[in-house]
């Protein structure tokens, strides 16, 4: 089976709070996936779970604690700088407010022609227009509507879709979408949803798509990785995983339904609420002082991965 984006191991710690009462937060917790090539994977759940932060380990934006990180075979989480960039031909990102990814002073399409030139992708003026009108075309904009515009001249819906077009520019295997739906209106939501399932049957093209809107996730994924305070709890076909849970958490998720509320950004600073701190901080199953199911030994030991079928659940239920 090929593997286009393996993680092994990853653990991520943040120390907060200052420097007399410093706290460890396990901030991603032994994770372990991998993504195949043309395949819609997803990471969903509550915001401060650890999946932006494993996003940013990937693009090299922070430095994971220990673990491995290996695309098309090799490793690339010890990569120099210089690497690091040119992995970014192979691996974009969308993020989830696009008037952050725009200086609303600069024209929207300086940005394209930029990446071109950085990646030395096109030779010529014309060469960087039939390259870039492809992009837009790919994503339902045309180039007139597009060409010589400021950020502030476009819907969040339109933004979107041209960050994904800009991201295309250097024909990656890998898209990166952090929560990009989560800004866009929610009649807009399904068709940037439908852009990546589309994208995917195109160009070959593997997501690794993030959110806690397991509606859209539902609907997109191939395969889905629910997160509980750093840890994968719950991993197999978005279909078995969400129409049939199996962890209590995935259960309780599915149930509540909850929708993207942007005001629930993952920030450069951690802050979390006194049951988040315990969770994080609690030895043996962190779902355990919530959870409707808990046995006495889910408040002592950590939970082991346990096969059934396809999916992969964390938890003593099934244990025999």
């Amino acid at each position: 089976m090929q593997k286009l984006l393996e993680l092994r191991n990853l653990t991520k710690i943040f120390t907060i709070g200052s420097v007399v009462s410093r706290i460890k937060i396990l901030a991603v917790d032994n994770v372990s996936f991998y993504i195949k090539p043309g395949e819609i994977f997803t990471l969903a759940g509550e915001s401060g779970c650890g999946k932006t932060t494993i996003s940013k380990i990937i693009l090299g934006f922070e430095e994971a604690t220990s673990g491995e990180i290996f695309y098309k075979g090799n490793r690339i989480d010890n990569l120099d700088r210089k690497s690091k960039q040119n992995l970014l031909k192979e691996i974009q990102a969308v993020f989830q407010n696009p008037f952050e990814t725009f200086n609303p002073l600069r024209k929207v399409d300086s940005y394209f022609y930029e990446t071109l030139r950085n990646f030395r992708i096109a030779d010529n003026f014309d060469d960087a227009k039939k390259i870039i009108k492809e992009k837009l075309d790919a994503v339902g904009i045309s180039f007139n509507e597009f060409s010589e515009k400021y950020p502030s001249e476009f819907s969040g819906g339109q933004l979107q879709r041209i960050s994904i077009a800009r991201a295309l520019l250097t024909n990656p295997s890998l898209l990166i979408a952090d929560e990009p739906v989560s800004m866009v209106d929610a009649s807009l939501r399904m068709s940037i949803v439908n852009l990546f399932k589309d994208l995917k049957e195109r160009y070959g093209l593997s997501v690794l798509y993030i959110t806690h809107d397991l509606t859209t996730a539902y609907y997109v994924s191939d395969r889905i990785a629910i997160m509980f305070r750093g840890s994968i709890i719950e991993l197999g076909p978005a279909n078995e995983v969400l129409m049939n849970p199996k962890h209590p958490y995935t259960q309780i998720l599915k149930a509540s339904v909850p929708e993207a509320d942007p005001k629930k950004r993952w920030k450069e600073t951690i802050r979390l609420s006194d049951i988040e701190y315990e969770e994080y901080r609690r030895k043996g199953c962190k779902f355990a002082g919530r959870c409707p199911k808990a046995l006495d030994i889910c408040k002592e030991e950590s939970p082991p991965n346990i096969k059934i079928g396809d999916v992969t659940v964390k938890c003593f239920l099934y244990r025999k």
